[in-house]
C-alpha cells in the first residue's frame, strides 16, 4: 500500500482545515459545481465522443549528464508510485486515463530519479488541432503537478529537464493545477508563473477528533434533520458499477444548469471504475430504495478524496449531501486515514460551494494554486493572435472558448 511508504512523499503534514462557501444556493445545490453554460445544448454535449485521441509518436526522453527524464511504461505507471508513496488517486493511470475522456489526450508519466530523491509527473498531452507536430500538456481535471519524493528530490532539475523535454517535442504550454495536499506549488523554481486560486478544504480525521462536534452549527442541524427524515447511509468499496449515481449526478447537473463540461460521458464512469476500482468508495443515502443523494470519493491512504456528487429533490430538501459527506468522513476516519480532501469552489472560486465544504471543518483551508508555462513563445502568440506573450486569463489563450 502507498500509505506504508508514504513519508517518502514530499507533502506538508501540518494540520489545515479546509472549507467550502456558501452563497445563494441551498446547502444541498451548493454541494454541487454549477456554472453558466458555454452555449452548447445538454444532447450536443452528451454526444461529443469519449474517445482518447490519436497521441503523436512517443516524444524522448530529455537528459544532462547522467539524469534523464524519462517517460514511464503503462504497467511500471502505479508500481512505480506505490514504490516512492506518491500513489495518490490523482496521480494513478487509471484516473489519468478516465480524465482523458473529458479532455482528449495522450496519457502521461514522467519520471526523474536522481540521488537525493525522485521526482514524478503525471499529464495528458494533447495535440493542437491543424498544427502538425505542435502540442500541448495539461494536468488531468481535479490535481496534480510535479510531485518529489525523497530526502532532496530534484525539483528545480526536473523543471529544466521538462523545459528542454517540451521543446524538443513540440509542446507549445503547459497547464499545470497544482495539488493542495502535496502544496507542490510551494517547490516550483521561481521563474515559474504561479497564480493562486481560491483556497480548498482538507478536513482532518485524528481518531481523537469528536467529527460531529468540529461541525459548523449550521451542518449540525443539516445532519441531524436528514437523520430525522429517515435516510439511511451505505458505503461501498469499489462498486461495480458507477450507472446509478450516474444518472442522479447527471440530474443534479440538469438542475444547477451547470456548464457541458460536467455533463461527463457514460464511458468516463465505466472507465474511473475499471481504472480505478478498490481506490473508489460510494457514499449513498436512500430512502428504502430511492437514491437521494451519493458521493464518489477517492481512498488512497493517507487521504481520502471527495470527487463529485449528486442529490435528487427529495433529498435536497432533507439535507442528504450533508450526511452522506458527514458519513464519508467517518468511514476515512474509521480506517485511519488522515485527511478528507473536499476539494474547493466552482472554478477555483470561493463560492456557495466553497462555503458548503467550509462549514464541515471552518479551519481546514488549503492553498490552490495553479501553473502556466509557455516554452514556445513565438508560437504560442501566432496561435493565440496575441501582438505578446500574457499569461493573465484563459490558458493557454489559443483555446478559450470565446
Amino acid at each position: 500500500m502507498a500509505g506504508a511508504v508514504r513519508t517518502r512523499c514530499l507533502v506538508r503534514r501540518e494540520l489545515v482545515a479546509a472549507a467550502r462557501p456558501q452563497d445563494p444556493l441551498s446547502d444541498a445545490d451548493a454541494a454541487f459545481p454549477g456554472r453558466a453554460r458555454s452555449g452548447r445544448g445538454h444532447d450536443e454535449h452528451r454526444a461529443r465522443p469519449a474517445r482518447v485521441v490519436a497521441p503523436a509518436p512517443p516524444v524522448t526522453s530529455s537528459s544532462t549528464g547522467t539524469a534523464a527524464l524519462v517517460e514511464v511504461a503503462h504497467e511500471r505507471w502505479d508500481p512505480l508510485l506505490e514504490r516512492i508513496g506518491c500513489g495518490d488517486a490523482y496521480l494513478l493511470r487509471g484516473y489519468v486515463e478516465s480524465a482523458c475522456l473529458l479532455e482528449p489526450g495522450r496519457p502521461l508519466l514522467l519520471h526523474l530519479s536522481e540521488e537525493g530523491g525522485e521526482v514524478v509527473f503525471a499529464l495528458i498531452l494533447r495535440e493542437i488541432e491543424g498544427e502538425s507536430g505542435r502540442r500541448d500538456a495539461i494536468t488531468p481535471y481535479g490535481y496534480g503537478g510535479p510531485v518529489g519524493a525523497g530526502p532532496e528530490p530534484p525539483i528545480e532539475h526536473f523543471y529544466e529537464l521538462y523545459e528542454s523535454w517540451c521543446r524538443s517535442a513540440g509542446v507549445v504550454s503547459t497547464f499545470i493545477r497544482f495539488h493542495p495536499l502535496f502544496a507542490n506549488q510551494r517547490q516550483a523554481p521561481a521563474g515559474i508563473h504561479v497564480e493562486r486560486l481560491a483556497d480548498t478544504i482538507a478536513w482532518p480525521l485524528e481518531q481523537d477528533l469528536d467529527l460531529f462536534a468540529g461541525l459548523h452549527p449550521k451542518h449540525r442541524n443539516k445532519v441531524r434533520k436528514a437523520k430525522a427524515a429517515g435516510l439511511e447511509v451505505a458505503v461501498s468499496e469499489a462498486p461495480a458499477s458507477l450507472s446509478e449515481f450516474a444518472a442522479l449526478y447527471e440530474e443534479t447537473m440538469s438542475r444547477l444548469d451547470a456548464d457541458d463540461f460536467y455533463f461527463f460521458p457514460a464511458d468516463y464512469w465505466q472507465a474511473l471504475a475499471e481504472g480505478l476500482r478498490e481506490r473508489i468508495v460510494l457514499v449513498e443515502a436512500r430512502f428504502d430504495d430511492e437514491l437521494a443523494a451519493a458521493a464518489l470519493c477517492f481512498a488512497t491512504p493517507p487521504w481520502l478524496h471527495y470527487h463529485v456528487s449528486g442529490t435528487n429533490e427529495r433529498g435536497r430538501e432533507a439535507a442528504a449531501a450533508n450526511l452522506v459527506l458527514f458519513e464519508a468522513a467517518r468511514w476515512g476516519q474509521d480506517r485511519r486515514l488522515e485527511q478528507f480532501h473536499l476539494g474547493g469552489g466552482a472554478g477555483g472560486r470561493e463560492d456557495s460551494l466553497f462555503h458548503f465544504k467550509q462549514r464541515f471543518f471552518p479551519d481546514g483551508r488549503r492553498e490552490a494554486s495553479v501553473g502556466k508555462l509557455v516554452h514556445d513563445a513565438e508560437t504560442y502568440c501566432t496561435l493565440a493572435g496575441l501582438p505578446e506573450l500574457r499569461l493573465e486569463g484563459y490558458f493557454p489563450a489559443y483555446r478559450s472558448p470565446d
